[in-house]
């Protein structure tokens, strides 16, 4: 698996947070794909969409039926954000097959967001 995800790495360009937001800031959809459970316990960043792994693909089609209403475009840059940078890069190469040629994802995740002290939302209440 570690081979695998080096070749998936080496077809992106993967962002700090300091650039995820910057990014952010220019148009790119920060998306969540985290389980419920980590963004109930961790909070959310702020203007992320939050879609479910298991439909990031039919989500952010541009072409796709059952797309998000942002996912308006190919040319659109879209960070893809799991819990520790993981994830992601297997979730952004997916949305590269997809013809979504900017897609990335965010190093280290969530947990590196938080890290670097970007803004987060409080964590749902137990």
């Amino acid at each position: 698996m570690d081979t695998h995800l080096e070749r998936v790495r080496s077809r992106l360009t993967r962002l700090s947070p300091e650039q995820a937001q910057e990014a952010a800031r220019h148009g790119a959809l920060l998306v969540d794909i985290r389980y419920a459970t980590l963004r109930d316990r961790d909070g959310l960043i702020p203007g992320a969409l939050v879609v479910e792994r298991n439909e990031l693909e039919w989500r952010l089609d541009p072409q796709g039926t059952h797309r998000l209403s942002e996912a308006d475009c190919h040319d659109r840059q879209i960070v893809v954000i799991c819990n520790e940078g993981y994830a992601s890069s297997l979730a952004a190469a997916s949305l590269r097959d997809l013809g979504l040629h900017r897609a990335t994802d965010l190093v280290g995740g969530f947990q590196a967001w938080r890290a670097a002290g970007l803004a987060v939302t409080a964590p749902a209440s137990p």
